[in-house]
């Protein structure tokens, strides 16, 4: 039954004027069972629940977001668990909402992270009539995705995935990939970026850590996944410990990674492919922080449970991090709140003090809260995890991110850079060490040579 409309409450005036929630819909509910999904033990908060968002939740949502946002475009974000397993009909009943409660001006973006498993022809009419775009999860080719990304069965999930892509291209549906960086794929970048851009004719890519934090008490059954298996001692994943399951990626290694991909796009891509990282890093030059982990204070991506309960961060769904339900507060005054408030500047009033004194801090900021479990260098606890690795990647891409900034100051595309770098190149003794640091002979690791047998 559709809830009577009331009138709006007066808005806090400490509340944003957008931030960006990602609603979850069925809960932590998926259809597969990834290794390294800290998310499925999230059941374990809502016992003998069904972890179906009802309608009634549903306009709620939708009105509060719409009525909490100041700027003329918001994001509708919806995620999980899996959020298909809610059906086709209940996301059509969004779009509705979305046209009701829209207010004069404001511009809608549905995002939409998926699996894919249970994408067909349906879903994606669906996405490309209704302006979707769709993020699909996948880490990489197929030894390196069905590593940690298999069914219930313990089946690899690549072939049902790769048909999701196929069924996105086929009806022109724009889509990301978002890969996850962890133990099986971090020695494997150019590869894995390769397989993306040549054989998924991606364009926009996001490169996700995993860090899944343990203690010395749980670090064995975490080891195991995260999901209920029956019988078995469950955890409820919290942001708690300083020891990381075997999945996880290493610190520097995550740095490499990333630098092992950069000097692929930085030669060949700049302009035709973006990466979701060197994006928001060439922005940051100019002052402007575009994602949480890397903005100096967080506190504007909230997450929505199935039964209206809002927590701080997708990462922080857990007891003590609660800020409310929206049945019972609104959401801009969640979103506003003195708790909400003293999460996302702690992002910034806790860094160590080898953070505050960083070179790249100004690009850095210390990183996620949730990875800061380590010692700084100075012994001081807080320090991030990824560090060395998020160190080593703003300092190797300076340079380089320093030239597009001027070119974008002169009116010229960042794209240029692929001339300077070009021209950089053909001074190089194609026998020298890489630049990325790999140790290999730049002609056969970034160099002609390698980027021959890429094409061939």
């Amino acid at each position: 039954m559709a809830e009577t409309r009331v009138p709006s409450p007066a808005r806090p005036a400490a509340a944003p004027p957008s931030f960006h929630l990602l609603a979850k819909p069925s809960g932590s509910t998926c259809n597969i069972d990834c290794a390294y999904c800290f998310f499925l033990s999230k059941e374990a908060l809502y016992p003998d629940d069904r972890h179906r968002m009802s309608e009634a939740t549903l306009e709620t949502y939708i009105r509060q977001l719409l009525e909490a946002h100041r700027t003329p475009e918001v994001t509708v974000a919806w995620q999980g668990g899996e959020p298909t397993l809610m059906k086709l009909a209940f996301f059509e009943k969004a779009v509705a909402l979305v046209e009701t409660y829209r207010k004069p001006g404001q511009r809608i973006q549905q995002t939409f992270q998926t699996n894919g498993l249970l994408l067909d022809d349906a879903w994606c009419a669906f996405f490309k009539r209704r302006g979707f775009v769709v993020g699909l999860s996948v880490d990489g080719p197929q030894a390196l995705h069905d590593a940690y990304r298999r069914d219930r069965r313990g089946q690899g999930t690549f072939d049902l995935v790769m048909r999701a892509q196929r069924l996105l291209a086929k009806h022109g549906v724009e889509f990301n990939i978002l890969c996850t960086v962890n133990a099986a794929n971090q020695t494997r970048g150019r590869e894995v970026y390769r397989f993306f851009r040549d054989d998924l004719a991606a364009k926009w890519i996001q490169f996700i850590p995993i860090v899944e934090r343990a203690t010395a008490e749980t670090l064995a059954i975490a080891n195991q996944g995260w999901s209920d298996k029956g019988g078995g001692k469950r955890l409820l994943y919290t942001q708690t410990g300083d020891l990381v399951t075997d999945r996880s990626v290493g610190p520097e290694a995550y740095g490499r990674f990333l630098i092992d991909v950069f000097e692929e796009w930085v030669r060949r891509d700049v302009g035709k492919v973006f990466v979701q990282l060197f994006d928001v890093t060439l922005e940051a030059w100019f002052g402007r922080h575009l994602l949480c982990i890397h903005a100096p204070t967080c506190g504007l991506g909230p997450a929505l449970e199935h039964n209206g309960d809002v927590y701080t961060c997708d990462h922080f769904v857990e007891p003590g991090q609660r800020l409310g339900n929206i049945a019972d507060t609104p959401l801009a005054k969640l979103v506003a709140s003195p708790q909400m408030r003293r999460f996302g500047d702690a992002k910034r009033d806790t860094l160590t003090s080898q953070c505050r004194s960083c070179a790249v801090r100004n690009l850095c900021n210390g990183g996620c809260p949730k990875d800061r479990f380590a010692l700084s260098k100075d012994g001081e606890p807080g320090h991030n995890y990824l560090c060395p690795g998020l160190e080593l990647f703003f300092t190797h891409t300076r340079t380089l991110m320093a030239v597009m900034g001027r070119l974008y100051q002169r009116g010229r595309p960042p794209a240029d850079v692929m001339l300077w770098v070009a021209n950089e190149d053909a001074k190089r003794d194609p026998r020298a060490p890489c630049p990325c640091g790999s140790g290999r002979a730049f002609e056969f690791c970034h160099g002609d040579k390698a980027k021959a047998a890429a094409s061939a």
